[in-house]
């Protein structure tokens, strides 16, 4: 290859104003074999390419993602847009416009930290069912939504006028997942270049919520990031990505009749889960491909991240362009959608070679059965006849209002996953309807609800009038957002609340949704199933997860006969005829911002401020100034060797981000729950972690404080550690503050996928907060990795064959740890206990890139920010 080659723009064969970056042409001149490598990759070409501007740069950039081998480069990666949802995003906005504050305070000029991105804010994590069960539910959530956040509202109405370049979706539209898989996704899309001509590149996104890997499905390179990447990407600082693995899933056969994209995506999870994909993009090829439309593409790339994957990517074909018409785009985008695509070489056909991947999975579709995950992880794949298994026995009577272990008090047709799906809907509805000729009516303890993804996924059970049948099951809709499966499930009736209570029963939680961690759902509710639309309707009617749906009868007739599952399930024909119908009688598509007009007009009326800096809240607010410019805070942590380190907490395997930073209601009696109390905030407006994420002193109170957190150092489950040398047990911020008062270095130490979940950049800002200086792992998941760096907290890595008993006695000396802040370092971990040596085991270093070590210098990515921006001058 040579050193350099030309990166030419031409125009695009029938668009000739517009201009593109060829790769067929890149290829020709010596950029290596693009048109081998995987689509995803070729898409990181072309951005390369585009936002390259030396050639020889852009020549060794290319030649890293061409080489692909073990130790493969970092290429710059800066997306065309941001796209963020209202608990993750708020603290993204409040970050940036700190940071204009504090850099104008030291005498910088604040456009240098003005947002260089399109950015997308979707309000869709506030509502919760606190109705339900009624016609009117949807409406009355909406009003207790924007009463009950009318402060961090309020904020948002602020930043709309003091950042260029921000569009916020309000309450009511929908997830921002789907909003951005109908409308915001625009597969390729066209910018102005330095002269004004119109160029074109791929489209591209970052979101701060892990599932955008949902967009994968339409083509479009993206993935979940920290808010405080997202923070950075929109100002222009290009992602350092080291150029990943990626694995081709070969699909071949189809799915069977009553097998729904649901049951494919939790049986993919498992497998891909097991197989190992962190870190690596997991993309489709195969003659099955083409049997999958893009709604059950979504349904599986919304999964990556319980897989562990960065991206599910499928290729961009005729069932691409077929969802853009769908969907309403403009005719003639769709047609230079396809114009690029055979340009670029990248429409792909069944006829089209397989790319050259990393590894192959072959993956049979018509091996896939009704499938069940659970009860803790989205991985915990389960057929119909296995999910009793959980159960031994049984205790109690089901007679009116009496419980027992395994009945299901909750199901849920949540958002996120599934309702950008019109097959599973449709059969969800059809299931109901069905039920409804039998005789049949949901379980009287179980809470049911409905929240569609967007506008036009409910529109499609109202135009069939499916959603009557479901009303009548109790399924109505609850609110256009993201409800149940973050945890926003609402209150359980409390005669349900108190006998779980008293009599210590698992209950159950079946919702179609992705996450179904412990404590995450509801905090009385231990058991977590994740299931397909239709299956949430049959277990409601069962009423119970402790039976075999597959040969047990899910309820009697009027007659007194038993009714089936398999009496209820349609068949594929009808499923199909119902959405042609459906189809055919839908009102059309609704742009984002345009929801309803009294969703709109309710936005509209909020009274906000036009100042230049915002009057922030006083401690006991919702919306406070962030504490991340303080000197306290922008200053590193690891300078040299670290002695004398206690260990805060030492967990096992597959920590989450929700057990490290909840997004649950604050209760009374929690230690941010009596921190809001001292302050004389009632219980009732404690709100939820979710809500209180721009209050840092809550946040701080609610680190590592899920009630079913397994700290190791204590016999029992919960948001407190041992205090040494004393051995008192406190909650878990209470004895980080002892630590840091006596100058003691605080360190965590887990096991295996620490930092699962959600892209919650507050697992590692509280973590930051509480004085955590390192991260001692078996391994990390993706995101919060590159989250504890960009906090300057240091990620190290414990050897497979390590073994460490640690009763939290002993203190830690991490030597040459500052070798450890490079990629590839290392760092010698000696334990004492009463001042002998007990073991010392070498670390390995989880820095991935010199960006990483940058920011680890300056303590994190928004000190460095903040660095350099403050020494330009004004």
């Amino acid at each position: 290859m040579s050193h350099a080659f030309p990166n030419r723009r031409v125009p695009i064969p029938g668009f000739d104003r517009i201009d593109h970056v060829s790769l067929p042409a890149a290829e020709a001149a010596g950029a290596g074999p693009i048109s081998r490598l995987p689509y995803s990759l070729r898409i990181l070409v072309e951005h390369v390419l585009r936002q390259t501007a030396d050639s020889r740069d852009a020549a060794a950039s290319v030649a890293a993602i061409t080489r692909r081998g073990p130790d493969s480069d970092t290429v710059p990666f800066l997306p065309r847009r941001i796209l963020m949802q209202d608990a993750s995003g708020l603290p993204v906005l409040a970050d940036l416009l700190a940071l204009q504050a504090a850099v104008r305070e030291r005498g910088g000029n604040p456009q240098r930290v003005r947002p260089r991105l399109p950015m997308d804010l979707v309000v869709d994590h506030a509502v919760e069912v606190d109705h339900w069960g009624t016609p009117r539910a949807a409406e009355q959530n909406l009003a207790l939504e924007m009463e009950r956040h009318k402060d961090r509202y309020r904020f948002l109405r602020w930043a709309q006028t003091r950042l260029t370049g921000l569009r916020i979706i309000p309450p009511g539209a929908g997830i921002c997942h789907q909003l951005n898989l109908e409308k915001l996704a625009e597969v390729v899309s066209v910018t102005s270049d330095d002269h004004g001509r119109p160029l074109a590149g791929f489209d591209s996104v970052l979101g701060t919520d892990s599932h955008t890997t949902m967009i994968n499905a339409l083509s479009v390179f993206g993935w979940g990031v920290g808010g405080i990447e997202a923070t950075g990407a929109a100002l222009g600082e290009p992602n350092a990505l080291k150029v990943p693995d990626v694995i081709g899933l070969r699909l071949t056969g189809s799915l069977q009749p009553g097998v729904l994209a649901t049951d494919l995506a939790l049986s993919l999870t498992a497998m891909l889960r097991e197989h190992g994909v962190v870190q690596k993009i997991v993309e489709f090829c195969g003659p099955g491909l083409h049997r999958l439309s893009v709604p059950d593409r979504a349904t599986i790339s919304n999964m990556a991240p319980e897989y562990g994957a960065t991206m599910a990517f499928f290729p961009a074909d005729e069932a691409t362009l077929a969802y853009l018409r769908a969907t309403g785009r403009a005719d003639e985008h769709v047609a230079l959608v396809r114009a690029y695509l055979e340009a670029q070489g990248m429409l792909r056909s069944s006829h089209t070679p397989e790319p050259d991947f990393n590894d192959v999975i072959e993956f049979d579709l018509s091996t896939v059965r009704a499938t069940v995950a659970g009860p803790h992880r989205p991985n915990q794949k389960l057929t119909l006849s296995q999910v009793p298994s959980y159960f031994t026995a049984l205790t109690g009577q089901r007679d009116g209002r009496a419980l027992a272990n395994g009945d299901v008090v909750i199901a849920s047709i949540t958002s996120c996953t599934n309702t950008s799906n019109p097959r599973a809907l449709v059969a969800a509805g059809l299931l109901a309807r069905n039920a409804i000729r039998k005789g049949l009516s949901a379980a009287p303890l179980v809470k049911t609800s409905f929240a569609p993804g967007s506008r036009s996924a409910g529109e499609l059970l109202t135009a069939t009038g499916l959603q009557r049948s479901l009303d009548q099951l109790g399924f109505h809709v609850v609110g256009h957002g993201c409800t149940t499966c973050m945890g926003n499930s609402g209150p359980l009736d409390p005669a349900v609340e108190q006998a779980v209570r008293e009599q210590e029963l698992e209950v159950a939680a079946v919702i179609s949704g992705n996450r179904n961690f412990e404590g995450r759902i509801h905090p009385s509710v231990k058991l977590g199933y994740l299931a397909s639309p239709p299956l949430v309707v049959a277990f409601a009617l069962a009423g119970t997860v402790a039976v075999n749906l597959e040969t047990a009868a899910i309820g009697q007739d009027p007659d007194g006969q038993d009714v089936h599952l398999s009496d209820l399930w349609p068949s594929d024909a009808e499923i199909d005829e119902v959405i042609a119908t459906g189809s055919a009688n839908r009102s059309g598509h609704r742009l984002p911002g345009e929801p309803r007009h009294i969703e709109l007009s309710l936005w509209d009326s909020i009274d906000h401020p036009t100042s230049e800096d915002y009057d922030w809240d006083s401690e006991e607010g919702f919306i406070r100034k962030p504490p991340f410019f303080d000197d306290s805070l922008a200053r590193p942590l690891v300078t040299g060797d670290i002695r004398g380190a206690r260990p805060l907490l030492v967990l096992g395997d597959a920590v989450t981000t929700d057990h490290i930073s909840p997004v649950s209601r604050i209760t009374a009696g929690s230690a941010a729950g009596n921190w809001l109390g001292e302050r004389g905030v009632p219980a009732h407006r404690f709100a939820s972690f979710s809500a209180r994420r721009l209050n840092h002193d809550v946040m701080v109170r609610g680190a590592f404080a899920n009630p079913r957190l397994h700290n190791l150092l204590l016999d029992t489950e919960g948001g407190r550690t041992r205090l040494f040398p004393e051995g008192t047990v406190l909650p878990v911020s209470a004895a980080a503050a002892l630590y840091a008062e006596r100058r003691e270095p605080a360190v965590v130490v887990a096991g295996y996928g620490y930092g699962a979940g959600s892209a919650r950049d507050w697992a590692a800002k509280a973590t930051r907060l509480l004085g955590v200086h390192a991260v001692i792992a078996r391994s990390f998941e993706r995101i919060h990795r590159t989250n504890l760096a960009a906090m300057g907290i240091l990620p190290l890595q414990l050897p497979p064959d390590a073994v460490l008993d640690i009763s939290g006695e002993e203190t830690f000396d991490l030597i040459g740890a500052e070798n450890a802040l490079q990629p590839g370092g290392r760092a010698n971990l000696r334990v004492f206990k009463d001042g002998r040596l007990l073991i010392e085991v070498t670390l390995l270093s989880s820095v991935m890139t010199q960006d990483e070590t940058v920011w680890l210098s300056h303590g994190g990515l928004l000190p460095k920010i903040l660095a350099e921006a403050a020494d330009t001058l004004a």
